[in-house]
């Protein structure tokens, strides 16, 4: 029936209708193709001879979708179509003439060898003659580049190569420069052998044509098949050809300099074998004076005619240069890297200083090329990336950042200067250019670029040092995540934070970014805070052992299932089964005790219907989940070697910072005592050997100290911890060990009161306080006891310390 419609709409003669008809051509071939074979092409193929523009464009488009679909056999196809797509290939316009020749150079791609030599290469003979039209030879000059790749070489020797030189012959220069231009596919289609005999005399006569378009195609022709020559060609024939063609361009017109320094690079490593050590240099300067095309002004050529000629040349000569910043890897390899200092860097310079973005971009874009070939000498161009991350162009930025954590990683660890303790020598304006570049970023209106900044920012904990990424990029990632409106730029940062979280080597840091953000996310007051604090949980359980989810975001993420706003109940009930995912028994029956009342809790309480329908396919998908065990399992193995690792990682963290603070505390402890007998040292020569040996008796740890001199030390320790950094809030205060309270209420304790229980956790590693950030001062609780505590403390260990001083004094 609907076949039968679409006849009647054909034939009613009516353009738009059958345009819509011929559209859905490929739909009819699927539903019913012998219908539409018999019925509806015939009728189409009547209405093309009078049908406009717009029905010829369609058609072809139509009869390309069918035959990439393969509706029917490719016999049918072209018993079909073919004639169809030949009767229409030399339309009047040039537009629908070139749309039906790209669907028969689809055709030819799967036609059968018979078939196109009967139905295309015959009639070709006649069609390409002078007789014919221009468009007619036009289209012949192409489709022989195509059936080039589809016979034998003799083949192709005695049927299509004499139409080829007639048609390099022709009286029409377009013609000629379109035949020129198919000799790349004619020659990969019959080999080095005949493309030597054929080819390369053709090509050697065409390049002095008369006609600027054909000298043109005959030289990008030619370099694109300089490997197929041998050495003799190369110097005989290519090298004289493309050294008149370089001292002429100056003189021609701009478009053939603009081709020439696009295949530049390709020409000079094509023919660097057999360049004397003066072509070599020649070409060399004659890439240096082209890199820097435009930006000379001549001295006494001012008036209005060269001002003029500037402005209309001012186009092409950009595209000269940026054609140069495009070939400037091509050209390291062919000076050699270690020549690139004395060769190349100047030039290097001016092109990533250029005034017009795209010369910039195309510097950015290729910079990563660059530092690979350089390998040991990359740090000669730290200077170029500082420059190219403070560029004013956003584009030349996002070209830049594309490929920055390599280029970072070569600056750093490629360098001859670089060092694992001084990473940042190298490059000593890094920080201050990655953090400009955000900021210009964040301020922009594309958010594409930001975030694809921010993900790539990931790779910093492998360049600079954790207190750099701590006080410079830490606490920015935190207020995108809070302030920022584009949700990607949120996630983005958020990851790179879990990122820098995970990498971070002082656990008092780690402590105050953990506590912001189970407050000012977790428990914000806005409800998109708390949906990002659902998406950062994620990017924890990704990137942590399941344990370290487990020690601090397990009970804040379940406190969300009481939450106002259902869209955050919703999501929270989408992420329970990574969250009971991370869970292993029976260390953590507790937590799975929690998570199955607050379960409970959603199916009795929930009034929303959508977010009731998500807890009970929820709820089915927890019960289908098994919980892994302490103990090794094979059906867990993978899982289970990578949360291992992640969790011998961490613990490898805590002891790097273990015994860094010991090291430190033996040195300030060394400096102390040297201070205070400095007067004494003075005037007793023998107090070196007692300052030594009172050194040794300071030393935490030392076998000779006694258990009360064991204990003065902790305290002191703790004192001084407590002392010199702001105190953790009272809810989380014991955020090392998760509570196993009935509910994540749990989490709030009572500071009052504590007694000597509480004087014991403080003395306890994990209550470490951190540190206020941006003023630097010091924050104490304001709870009387705590105060009191403190108090006690310090006179107890003021009195242990002063006792301590008076026995090493002796």
């Amino acid at each position: 029936n609907n076949v039968f419609y679409v006849y009647i709409f054909v034939s009613s003669g009516q353009d738009i209708q059958g345009t819509s008809v011929v559209a859905n051509l490929p739909v009819l071939m699927r539903q019913n193709p012998a219908e539409t074979l018999r019925r509806v092409l015939p009728k189409i193929r009547e209405v093309l001879h009078v049908a406009g523009v717009e029905m010829q464009l369609t058609a072809a488009v139509s009869f390309l979708t069918v035959l990439q679909e393969e509706s029917v056999s490719i016999h049918t196809y072209s018993h079909s179509f073919l004639h169809i797509i030949l009767q229409n290939l030399e339309h009047r316009d040039a537009g629908v003439s070139n749309a039906w020749l790209e669907t028969l150079l689809a055709v030819i791609e799967a036609l059968p060898k018979e078939t196109i030599r009967h139905e295309i290469l015959n009639p070709l003979v006649s069609k390409a003659q002078l007789s014919q039209t221009l468009q007619s030879r036009l289209v012949s000059c192409k489709i022989m580049g195509k059936l080039a790749n589809k016979f034998e070489a003799h083949i192709v020797k005695r049927e299509i190569l004499p139409l080829v030189k007639t048609l390099c012959q022709d009286v029409e220069y377009e013609v000629r420069t379109c035949m020129c231009r198919q000799l790349e596919h004619i020659a990969q289609g019959i080999g080095t052998e005949l493309t030597k005999t054929v080819v390369l005399p053709e090509l050697v006569e065409l390049a002095r044509d008369e006609g600027s378009s054909v000298r043109l195609a005959a030289f990008e022709t030619l370099v694109n098949l300089i490997d197929m020559f041998d050495a003799d060609d190369r110097s005989q024939t290519v090298l004289p050809l493309v050294k008149s063609f370089c001292e002429k361009s100056f003189k021609a017109d701009e478009s053939i300099l603009v081709s020439l320094s696009f295949h530049l690079g390709k020409l000079c490593n094509g023919l660097y074998g057999i360049f004397t050590p003066e072509q070599h240099l020649r070409f060399l300067e004659f890439y240096k004076k082209l890199s820097t095309l435009g930006l000379q002004q001549e001295n006494g050529h001012n008036d209005n005619q060269l001002q003029l000629q500037t402005l209309e040349q001012e186009k092409k000569y950009i595209s000269v240069r940026k054609n140069c910043a495009y070939n400037f890897p091509a050209m390291i390899v062919f000076v050699d890297p270690k020549n690139f200092h004395l060769e190349l860097y100047s030039i290097f310079f001016c092109l990533c200083h250029d005034p017009e973005v795209p010369v910039r971009y195309t510097m950015a874009v290729s910079f990563y090329e660059v530092a690979k070939l350089l390998n040991s000498g990359v740090y000669t161009i730290h200077k170029e990336l500082v420059t190219l991350l403070q560029d004013e162009s956003l584009e030349v930025l996002d070209a830049l950042v594309g490929h920055l954590p390599e280029i970072l990683e070569l600056m750093t660890s490629g360098g001859e200067n670089s060092g694992s303790e001084s990473k940042l020598l190298s490059i000593p304006d890094l920080i201050p250019a990655l953090t400009t570049a955000e900021q210009r970023a964040a301020t922009s209106l594309k958010w594409r670029t930001h975030e694809k900044l921010l993900q790539k920012y990931a790779c910093l904990p492998h360049i600079i040092s954790s207190d750099q990424i701590y006080y410079r990029f830490l606490h920015r990632m935190l207020t995108i995540v809070l302030t920022n409106n584009v949700l990607p730029v949120q996630k983005a940062a958020a990851r790179t934070l879990c990122v820098y979280l995970r990498y971070n080597r002082k656990q008092e840091q780690r402590h105050e970014v953990i506590q912001k953000l189970i407050e000012q996310l977790g428990q914000g007051k806005s409800y998109w805070n708390r949906l990002r604090f659902l998406d950062t949980c994620e990017f924890i359980m990704e990137l942590f052992s399941k344990s370290f989810f487990c020690k601090y975001f397990f009970l804040p993420v379940l406190e969300l299932t009481h939450d106002p706003v259902a869209n955050v109940r919703m999501k929270l009930c989408y992420l329970l089964p990574k969250v009971k995912s991370t869970l292993k028994i029976p260390t953590d029956k507790h937590l799975l005790q929690q998570l199955e009342l607050c379960i409970r809790k959603l199916l009795c309480q929930e009034k929303d219907k959508d977010v009731l329908t998500i807890v009970k396919r929820t709820v089915l998908e927890l019960d289908r989940m098994e919980i892994s065990v302490d103990a090794f399992q094979k059906r867990f193995y993978e899982n289970d070697l990578l949360d291992q690792e992640k969790e011998r990682q961490e613990h490898l963290l805590l002891e790097m910072e273990q015994l860094e603070k010991e090291k430190q505390q033996n040195e300030g402890r060394s400096t102390s005592i040297n201070d205070k007998m400095f007067e004494k040292k003075r005037r007793d020569s023998k107090t070196s050997s007692v300052l030594a040996k009172s050194i040794t008796l300071s030393v935490p740890g030392s076998s000779s100290g006694t258990s009360a001199g064991k204990e003065d030390k902790k305290s002191k320790l703790v004192r001084s911890q407590s002392f010199s950094t702001q105190a953790l809030h009272p809810k989380y205060s014991n955020i090392d060990k998760c509570p196993n309270k009935n509910s994540a209420t749990g989490y709030t304790s009572s500071v009052s009161g504590m007694g000597k229980s509480c004087m014991l956790s403080f003395s306890d590693d994990s209550f470490r306080t951190h540190s206020t950030g941006n003023s630097g001062n010091p924050v104490f609780p304001s709870s009387s006891s705590t105060r009191n505590l403190f108090n006690s403390t310090d006179q107890k260990n003021n009195g242990n310390k002063e006792s301590q001083s008076r026995k090493m004094s002796m």
